[in-house]
C-alpha cells in the first residue's frame, strides 16, 4: 500500500474454495462432475447426453447447475447437494501444501472462505487440508439466499449482501479467485479482485487464456505466498 496509516488489517479477504485453496480438478471434479450427471439422468429421466447438455446450460447461464434444476425442474436444493458431494474416498486425494498455511496465517484482517460448494463439502476439505482453523467463517452456497432464491456468484447483489453482513464497506473486501466472471462482479460494486491461477493454465484450453490481464482483475497470482508481497491496495485501479 502507499504510505500513510497501515489500514490492512481491516481487510476481509474472500477465498474461493475449488481451484483456489486446492487443485479441486484433481482431487473433487472428476467425480462431482459424474455424480451430477448421474443425479440429472435419475430425477429427470435423462439420457447422458442430454443431462450433459441441459448441465452445462444451467451452469453458463446461472453460474451454478443447481440453481436451474431448482427453478425449472422443481428440484430441492439441499437434496441435490446431499447426493452429488459425498464423494468418497475424497480426503485421500487431497493435498496439504505447508507453505499455503503459513501464507494464510500471515494475511493481515479477517478471512473468510466463499464457495458455491455445500457447507458440509467446504469443511471436508478445509479440515483434512489443515486450513479450516485459519479462516474466521465459511460462506457456502446454502448461505447465499435473498429474497428466498438462492444467487451464488457471481451474483454482484449476493456479494453486497455479503459485505454488509461482515460489516465492511465492499471497497476493503479482497476477492481471491479462479473463476473470471465471479470477479467481473466484484469489481462492479467496488471489491479488489486478485486472479487465482495456480491451476488456472493447466485446465484452460489455449483459446480461452486471455492475452492479457483483464481490466477487471487487479492482479495475478499463481500461488498464496504471493499475497503478502503483492498485497492489493482497495483504492488502486485495475492493471
Amino acid at each position: 500500500m502507499a504510505g500513510g496509516t497501515d489500514r490492512r488489517s481491516d481487510f476481509v479477504w474472500l477465498f474461493d474454495l475449488d481451484d483456489t485453496l486446492h487443485d479441486a480438478h484433481r482431487s473433487a471434479m472428476p467425480d462431482l462432475g459424474r455424480a451430477m450427471g448421474h443425479y440429472i439422468e435419475h430425477e429427470l429421466g435423462l439420457g447422458k447426453a442430454a443431462s450433459d447438455a441441459l448441465r452445462r446450460r444451467y451452469w453458463l447461464r446461472y453460474g451454478a447447475t443447481l440453481i436451474g434444476l431448482v427453478r425449472h425442474h422443481d428440484v430441492k436444493a439441499a437434496h441435490f447437494l446431499h447426493h452429488t458431494h459425498r464423494l468418497p474416498g475424497l480426503e485421500a486425494r487431497l493435498q496439504r501444501h505447508r507453505p499455503d498455511i503459513a501464507a494464510l496465517a500471515a494475511l493481515p484482517g479477517r478471512r473468510y472462505v466463499l464457495t458455491n460448494a455445500p457447507r458440509a463439502y467446504a469443511l471436508r476439505v478445509l479440515g483434512t487440508l489443515g486450513l479450516l482453523r485459519l479462516f474466521d467463517g465459511v460462506i457456502a452456497i446454502e448461505d447465499m439466499r435473498m429474497f428466498g432464491e438462492l444467487r451464488p456468484k457471481p451474483d454482484a447483489r449476493m456479494l453486497r449482501h455479503v459485505a454488509a453482513r461482515l460489516s465492511v464497506p465492499p471497497a476493503r473486501c479482497i476477492l481471491v479467485e479462479d473463476t473470471l466472471a465471479h470477479q467481473k462482479s466484484a469489481l462492479s460494486i467496488g471489491m479488489t479482485t486478485v486472479w487465482f491461477k495456480r491451476w488456472v493454465r493447466r485446465r484452460m484450453p489455449p483459446e480461452r487464456r486471455p492475452a492479457r490481464l483483464p481490466a477487471y482483475v487487479h492482479c495475478r497470482v499463481h500461488g498464496l505466498r504471493e499475497l503478502c508481497r503483492r498485497l492489493p491496495g482497495p483504492a488502486r485501479r485495475p492493471r
